[in-house]
């Protein structure tokens, strides 16, 4: 299942981001804890190698707590400062402050020591489609100030928010990169929701996330839809679509209507907390 999604407008965020990047001290790249390696956009990497990182490792109340605890093991072992979060609970993203500031506090004694008070840090917020920039700038602020959706490209332009005294936000849009490295990287990200449904094939998707679910998890698909064992991956929708009732008229199992089911029990974390990549 070949997946690349790269529409147009992320060419000019792209863009746009390498002209803004120039004035940041910082760049807070968020990523999703489902899968934290599959999130990691390359192209920001390259952006932003001149400058001071800060990884979040967002929506990690939806993984599995001991996958997360490797994943920080493994960016920190890379030299970032990594923060796990839900950025829809502001006490965590307060977290984001400590954390800009310790990789900041050169700049911060620089500052301090020519006179300057009270100069902002700038801090640029990046991240695939969809991994909730938005919501954590939201939660962050304290109010609405960046537009959110749970679909992917509800950002377009870039806005500077002022966090505080001393950190300005630059919330930017969710961009990929032109080509996935492997096939395996691209069913993540259409896993998650950070690939356009419209462009999938989303009953091969979601059998495909099933046998990969049941893989890493064995027996909790087969306890979550209260189905029994199949021999054949491709019957899994057929027995959804009848515990869901997804049913057509005349009788016909609906597993279209079943694969957006399943697809949306596991972006909204009702298959449990579960982590599809390991470090």
């Amino acid at each position: 299942m070949d997946i690349n999604w790269y529409p147009g407008h992320m060419t000019g965020a792209r863009r746009k981001m390498q002209e803004d990047i120039k004035l940041c001290d910082v760049v807070i790249e968020l990523l999703d804890s489902r899968i934290p390696l599959s999130s990691k956009n390359p192209d920001i990497d390259e952006l932003a190698k001149q400058k001071k990182r800060v990884v979040i490792m967002n929506k990690s109340d939806l993984a599995d707590r001991e996958v997360n605890e490797a994943w920080k093991k493994y960016y920190e072992e890379k030299g970032f400062v990594c923060v796990m979060m839900d950025s829809r609970v502001r006490k965590q993203t307060l977290k984001v402050t400590e954390a800009v500031r310790d990789v900041c506090k050169e700049k911060i004694e620089r500052d301090r020591r020519r006179g300057i008070a009270n100069r902002p840090i700038k801090a640029m917020v990046v991240g695939i489609p969809n991994v909730g920039k938005s919501t954590f700038i939201n939660s962050y602020v304290g109010k609405a100030t960046a537009k959110t959706g749970n679909k992917p490209g509800v950002t377009r332009g870039n806005q500077w928010i002022r966090i505080s005294k001393d950190i300005s936000l630059l919330d930017t849009p969710g961009i990929l990169w032109p080509k996935f490295e492997n096939e395996e990287i691209g069913l993540s990200l259409a896993y998650i929701g950070s690939i356009n449904d419209n462009i999938l094939e989303l009953t091969e998707l979601a059998t495909r996330l099933l046998v990969k679910i049941d893989e890493l998890y064995p027996g909790i698909i087969y306890d979550k839809y209260e189905i029994g064992h199949v021999d054949n991956n491709d019957e899994l929708l057929y027995e959804i679509a009848k515990y869901k009732k997804c049913i057509k008229k005349g009788g016909e199992e609906d597993i279209e209507k079943a694969a957006k089911l399943v697809l949306d029990d596991m972006r909204q974390g009702r298959l449990g907390k579960i982590s599809l990549e390991r470090p």
